[in-house]
């Protein structure tokens, strides 16, 4: 195993008692390493609410072996238990019913996020959004904050309002600052017969070749190269 993992979030080879979940071993924000935790006496299922111990990334929550505390807020330490991916990290496999397994943070997260419609933006819960994260559309936290608007900079692909997406701004046209990262742009429909509402923009493929079952028609506001 690499530098900061120490357990097999497929393999589940944690000590009895303990299970193995995503954590930040630098106290940051962002998910970094893999380690052994101790299970919840009355540990929570996926769809469940959950709490966490010492904020999101602290590896600490209330679910059972197997899934870990997902989308939490800051200020209540609450959040829902998500399955983990299983299988192995060549081929992982969710068998939790119209979810996809979406593996993130060079490996660290491995979940089972619940499938949308990037056109519908048909997530249930309230602060997610639909994403495209590597080929699929999944449902995840809206982390957009007060920007996010069409032409607006961003830096990740949830940090885009519900309906956009985060792309270079060569492609995006009028409205993006030209040294920006990237910017947001909506999503679009490559059958629509007007499908882009500014000015100087088309609907461009999203997916240049083989592009994956169901978003064969996917587009993305922006301007021919």
């Amino acid at each position: 195993m690499g530098p900061g993992v120490e357990c097999d979030p497929y393999e589940q080879d944690c000590p009895d008692g303990e299970k193995c979940n995503a954590w930040s071993d630098d106290g940051g924000g962002a998910w970094n390493a893999l380690g052994c935790f101790p299970v919840d006496p009355a540990p929570g299922q996926p769809g469940d609410p959950c709490t966490v111990e010492g904020g999101g990334t602290s590896g600490i929550d209330s679910c059972d072996i197997g899934s870990m505390c997902w989308d939490v807020e800051e200020d209540s330490d609450n959040g829902t238990c998500v399955a983990m991916c299983e299988g192995s990290a060549v081929e992982p496999t969710c068998s939790v019913p119209e979810t996809s397994c979406v593996i993130s943070n060079g490996g660290i997260l491995n979940l089972c996020l619940p499938n949308c419609d990037l056109l519908l933006q048909d997530c249930p819960n309230e602060g997610e959004a639909c994403y495209v994260v590597g080929e699929n559309a999944v449902c995840a936290p809206d982390a957009s904050d007060d920007g996010g608007g069409a032409g607006d900079e961003c830096a990740f692909i949830n940090a885009c309002d519900p309906g956009l997406t985060c792309i270079v701004p060569d492609a995006y046209g009028p409205g993006c600052n030209p040294v920006a990262t990237a910017c947001c742009s909506p999503w679009c429909d490559l059958d629509a017969p007007a499908p882009c509402p500014e000015l100087g923009q088309t609907c461009l493929p999203f997916f240049e070749e083989d592009p994956p079952p169901g978003l064969e028609n996917l587009g993305v506001c922006g301007v021919e190269a």
